[in-house]
């Protein structure tokens, strides 16, 4: 008999169990009846600071334009073309030192550009007469040789940075033609030198 009580009384505690855990009410959460205010807050305005200046380029792949390529038209006439020429500093005079006929920097600097220029596309068309010119000082037959040296001096060089030796002619004016009419040492200076002149 304490059999059948002590079964009765576990099954009765087994029972209890499942039925008490699910009779049991779960709390809600009491609501607060009271309003609060968060104060609302504006995003700054941006298009104030937005640096408009500089436009972007619609170009995505980043690719250059191609320069635009400019031509310059050369005179036709032989003697506007040394004027050109001179005037754009393609073509520049050797200047030498008082009864020198070797090339300083300045001049070596002055026959390279003027060589650049006689091998590009534009001056290739022309041939070169190389004068030698000298101040009023000296005997005549003294200075025209002195100008003969000056001139080929010039000549060399050239031919030394590739232009065509066929295409260099030279000739000596000695004193005959100077440049500036004085006579003092500023005006001797500009007739000393090797005169380069566009031939056809």
């Amino acid at each position: 008999m304490k059999r059948f009580w002590k079964a009765l009384l576990t099954s009765l505690v087994l029972v209890l169990a499942v039925i008490v855990p699910a009779c049991k009410t779960t709390k809600k959460p009491i609501k607060d009846t009271t309003t609060t205010t968060i104060p609302q807050t504006t995003a700054p305005d941006l298009s104030a600071t937005v640096d408009t200046g500089t436009p972007v380029a619609s170009n995505t792949d980043f690719v250059q334009p191609e320069a635009e390529v400019t031509t310059e038209t050369i005179p036709s006439d032989i003697d506007e073309v040394n004027r050109w020429a001179a005037g754009k500093g393609y073509i520049r005079d050797a200047f030498f030192s008082y009864d020198e006929s070797t090339l300083d920097a300045d001049a070596q600097a002055a026959l390279a550009n003027s060589a650049n220029w006689l091998k590009g596309k534009d001056g290739a068309s022309y041939n070169l007469l190389v004068q030698g010119h000298c101040d009023e000082r000296g005997t005549e037959q003294y200075n025209l040789a002195l100008g003969d040296k000056r001139a080929n001096i010039a000549k060399d060089y050239l031919v030394t940075l590739g232009v065509d030796a066929g295409r260099i002619r030279t000739v000596s004016y000695g004193e005959e033609r100077p440049f500036e009419e004085g006579h003092d040492e500023a005006s001797w200076a500009q007739n000393r030198r090797a005169h380069l002149v566009l031939v056809r």
